[in-house]
């Protein structure tokens, strides 16, 4: 049965470096819940925490009513799942989803069954006898998905379990992960540091930097409603363009850059005169040439000059330069045939709801 997890205070340090700081969270039970963070920020930590690999210093954790610090991994009921699959290469398919529920102590004949439902969910079903050092890597993922699954965990851990393959499989076992969740509705927290994965799969997800959770919501809240710079850039990419508030009310700004006046509906922050920001806009927000903004008066126009062209087939980007110390990046979807090249001088139009002031802290 899922159960919910909750961390409270929860600090871990490796001698001087403190690798999780005073952390508070709640996953809720059947959730999909993603941590996500660069490397060396305490995701890692943090989720052998909840599997019990590591005691907190300080603080506690609970799944559901029941504080787990004392309690080891075996008693948890949580299932894992590795980067590097961490398969015995000397059983097959079947021992190797076998191994969880012998420990159990389960009958074979219960055992046999619930390999064979576990492999039917990852659709490893024509596997079963085969050694596990003759998969690709991208069954040897599945079958490491499926020995976690088999035992029916109160709470699936994964650790950036998909970064190992390449580009095609990753999307597809994307899908499968976030369908496998749909269909179990088991409590699933993952970490990663690719926002690809959280932005796509995630109920909710929260953001860590250097130990400490930094906000956490919806995928569409964090993209959208960066709490700072770091998350803004982080999250998927940004531009930034330096400045300072001219004029701020009712959820709206106008402030001083070295790009020129920008206006901002997108006010989020307390921001008063003189507040110093960093204005995030997203290279899919910036429209190229263009006169008109769905028939409404476009709030911002900037002028750039292309300085490179890359065309990935469904998206062209265009590397810009406003003036020396100001590059900017447009992301131009469904390219026709004409394109600018560089050394053209472009003009920029963004919607004032996409320049987002963040203040500098």
């Amino acid at each position: 049965m899922a159960v919910a997890v909750q961390l409270t205070h929860v600090t871990k340090a490796f001698d001087t470096t403190i690798a999780v700081n005073d952390v508070s969270l709640e996953i809720e039970k059947g959730e999909f819940f993603f941590l996500l963070g660069p490397s060396g920020c305490g995701k890692s930590t943090f989720l052998r925490i909840v599997a019990g690999f590591y005691k907190p210093d300080t603080g506690e954790l609970r799944f559901d009513d029941t504080v787990m610090n004392d309690v080891p991994p075996h008693q948890r009921n949580t299932g894992m799942v590795f980067q590097n699959y961490a398969l015995w290469p000397h059983m097959s398919v079947a021992e190797n989803i076998e191994y969880g529920l012998t420990l159990r102590k389960l009958e074979k004949a219960e055992r046999t069954e619930k390999i064979e439902r576990a492999l039917e969910m990852v659709q490893m079903a024509d596997f079963r006898d085969r050694a596990v050092n003759t998969l690709s890597g991208g069954q040897q993922q599945r079958i490491a998905l499926a020995r976690a699954l088999v035992i029916e965990p109160s709470v699936l851990l994964l650790d950036e379990p998909i970064s190992n393959l390449d580009a095609a499989l990753r999307q597809q076992m994307r899908d499968e992960i976030k369908q496998i969740h749909d269909r179990t509705n088991i409590t699933m927290f993952y970490v990663t540091h690719d926002q690809v994965d959280a932005l796509s799969m995630a109920d909710r997800m929260a953001i860590m930097q250097d130990g400490v959770v930094i906000q956490v919501g919806t995928p569409r809240e964090v993209y959208q409603f960066p709490k700072n710079a770091f998350v803004a850039s982080f999250v998927g990419e940004t531009n930034f363009i330096s400045g300072k508030i001219e004029q701020a009310s009712n959820g709206s700004a106008t402030i001083e850059t070295s790009a020129g006046t920008l206006h901002s509906t997108t006010i989020y922050h307390e921001l008063t005169q003189g507040t110093p920001v960093q204005c995030s806009i997203r290279p899919e927000a910036l429209v190229i040439d263009n006169d008109q903004n769905g028939g409404n008066p476009i709030e911002n126009r900037i002028t750039a000059k292309v300085t490179a062209v890359n065309y990935l087939g469904r998206v062209e980007e265009y590397q810009l330069m406003v003036s020396e110390d100001l590059p900017l990046k447009a992301v131009h979807y469904n390219p026709g045939t004409e394109t600018k090249k560089p050394g053209d001088t472009v003009h920029l139009s963004i919607s004032a709801d996409a320049v987002i002031p963040l203040p500098n802290f």
